[in-house]
């Protein structure tokens, strides 16, 4: 269930269904049941957050998001119920998701999403660097307090995988793909990537600490030689720009909206969903496993969330982890 929305909220939901057509603040009052001039409040409110409304005779026209992301910018656009309600924003600072985990440790509570504008720490999967320049991306790391036993918070990593590869849909990129584990391409280029840390004792999992890396706005020219060919963003996808807060938005919608599922339903909705927007299953695949080198057929995951391959003897194996390979008709 979503939160009751503010005036402001409404308004900005009318602004955003209104596209390019300019909407008269009188029809608006007039649907909402309020005074116009209580219109023209929330609108001059939608604008100090850093909204731009341009006013076209007795109507107007959303032209813009904010470029900060934090709390008080973002709150007209969020439609969750604790995801992001609290919300610490840095201009830079060195990983989104150590300062979640230090957050988590003094008792930050379920929800709280840290953002960065830029990091200079930024991490991905085995250690690796994420790219993180300022004022193009989303860097972000939420907080989660799962009531379940340690052996079920990997499937968190999944359902993030969902959620951030269905907001990436939402703008447009059709050809979203999830890559296995926790990779989100794009036509087969990488454009995000997920990295969950557990905290956890014999008494349970006390807290988990998802960090998302998302290439919103960078273009082909920004991104280093030796990952131009293998990597990509939205706007690369889509040919234009992207506003980075209504992607925030959105993937906080649809991350609660799975979390809600997968505490209801269990792991069963997130794996078909996680199927279903794979781009590995179905693929002829390479990996390495216990030193061994091994090709076949990625079948699907297991209901523990390891991907299963079939080998080209046969048999079939679980891989918990690891880089797998997607091969090509060339390889």
């Amino acid at each position: 269930m979503k939160v009751s929305s503010s005036l402001e909220q409404q308004v900005l939901s009318f602004l955003l269904d209104g596209g390019e057509e300019p909407l008269p603040a009188e029809m608006v009052a007039k649907k909402l049941g309020v005074p116009a001039t209580e219109t023209h409040k929330a609108l001059e409110g939608l604008r100090s957050r850093g909204y731009r409304i341009e006013a076209r005779g007795k109507g107007f026209r959303l032209t813009g998001f904010p470029e900060r992301l934090g709390e008080y910018e973002l709150e007209p656009l969020l439609q969750t119920r604790e995801l992001g309600r609290a919300l610490r924003y840095f201009d830079e600072t060195t990983s989104t998701s150590e300062i979640a985990w230090r957050a988590a440790e003094e008792g930050a509570p379920h929800g709280l999403v840290v953002i960065a504008d830029q990091q200079t720490r930024g991490r991905g999967r085995h250690g690796r660097t994420w790219l993180s320049p300022p004022g193009v991306n989303l860097y972000l790391s939420l907080v989660l307090r799962p009531d379940v036993p340690p052996a079920r918070a990997p499937e968190l990593t999944l359902l993030a995988a969902v959620a951030l590869c269905e907001a990436i849909r939402d703008t447009g990129c059709e050809r979203a793909r999830i890559k296995w584990p926790n990779d989100v391409e794009i036509g087969a280029h990488k454009a995000a990537g997920v990295l969950t840390e557990l905290s956890a004792d014999e008494r349970g999992v006390s807290f988990v600490v998802v960090g998302i890396g998302l290439d919103v706005n960078m273009g082909a020219e920004d991104l280093p030689e030796e990952i131009k060919t293998v990597a990509t963003s939205v706007r690369i996808a889509l040919g234009k720009p992207y506003p980075r807060a209504r992607l925030l938005a959105r993937l906080l919608e649809r991350f609660e909206t799975w979390l809600d599922r997968w505490e209801d339903e269990g792991f069963g909705a997130v794996r078909a969903r996680w199927t279903a927007l794979s781009s590995t299953v179905g693929s002829r695949v390479r990996l390495m496993l216990d030193g061994r080198q091994l090709e076949g057929r990625a079948e699907g995951i297991d209901e523990a969330g390891h991907l299963v391959v079939r080998t080209e003897q046969g048999g079939l194996e679980h891989v918990v982890a690891g880089d797998v390979k997607t091969l090509r008709a060339a390889d």
